[in-house]
């Protein structure tokens, strides 16, 4: 744990927290407590979860019957992820977590007055009480990605798409949001395993999915519906902001450069969007989406076409 520095304030990305519905920690003072009180407490309270939301909810409700802060800020880049609890302070305090040579991320501390030596080094000892539920959350966090992720292509599977997909929709008439699907299609894929190989066609597949994340917001989600056909979620996005997204998507796709044993594949692809309607249901939306790729193949390819 390295010693803390004073720094600016730093922008942390939260959005994916936000659209969990995950909210801030409830911020009422409790009964002051001592330095060993708390050690011992936080040591039993925080193994009681797998989550990080949930752990680094409860340290930073915790710490302040001690150490009385703003804002708690933490990264862990590996897993993705970016948490923020409180208001922003002016001053902050900044360490990186890591055990036994092992990278747990880094947290920010901050508020507007500055933090004293004392309070300091109170911090510090409650810090070691978040190790092991980090380390534990974060190796729990990696498991479940990767049984939910397609290691080709590492984007979300099939698995991950039922789970996610039924989600995002009663999210969206929670809050009255649009929600948006695209079906995308690499047009002529057996063309290309067949010509140059199978391994030629796995390095087009990472190809086209690299292009098509990086196109979109934190919060989209991609997944690998079949062989090369993909499912892009897009939450809080209506039928032609999704088409403006669709687009996109295809022109990246086209503008990307394939390369095989010194040979430049062409390629292009297809893509169907369907938009929510009132009380569709997620079978519906996904057919909708599917039929409209088929009208896309059906009129030639490396097209766009929108659900009815």
């Amino acid at each position: 744990m390295k010693t803390p520095t004073q720094t600016n304030a730093i922008d942390f990305d939260s959005a994916k927290l936000q659209r969990l519905g995950l909210g801030q920690p409830s911020l009422r003072p409790r009964r002051p407590a001592t330095l060993t009180e708390l050690r011992q407490q936080l040591s039993q309270q925080l193994q009681t979860s797998l989550e990080p939301e949930r752990i680094l909810s409860l340290f930073f409700r915790e710490i302040q019957r001690l150490v009385p802060l703003d804002a708690l800020q933490y990264r862990h880049a590996a897993s993705d992820l970016r948490l923020e609890f409180g208001h922003r302070g002016h001053h902050s305090v900044s360490y990186t977590l890591s055990h036994e040579g092992e990278h747990l991320g880094e947290l920010v501390l901050r508020r507007n007055q500055r933090l004293i030596e004392e309070e300091l080094n109170q911090l510090e000892a409650l810090l070691v009480t978040l190790l092991y539920p980090m380390r534990n959350a974060l190796l729990y966090r990696a498991a479940t990605r990767s049984a939910l992720r397609d290691p080709l292509t590492e984007t979300g599977n099939r698995v991950a798409m039922d789970q996610t997909l039924q989600r995002e929709i009663d999210m969206a008439r929670r809050h009255l949001h649009p929600l948006s699907l695209l079906m995308l299609d690499i047009d002529h894929f057996k063309k290309i395993n067949d010509t140059h190989g199978h391994a030629a066609g796995d390095s087009v597949l990472r190809a086209v999915a690299g292009a098509i994340k990086h196109q979109l917001r934190n919060v989209d989600m991609v997944f690998r519906f079949g062989g090369e056909e993909f499912l892009i979620l897009l939450s809080n996005t209506g039928r032609e902001a999704a088409r403006m997204v669709g687009e996109r998507l295809r022109q990246a796709a086209q503008a990307q450069d394939y390369w095989v044993e010194g040979t430049r594949i062409e390629l292009t692809v297809s893509l169907g969007c369907s938009t929510l309607l009132a009380a569709e249901s997620a079978e519906s939306l996904l057919r909708r989406a599917d039929n409209a790729l088929y009208v896309a193949k059906r009129e030639g390819r490396n097209r766009l076409a929108m659900a009815g």
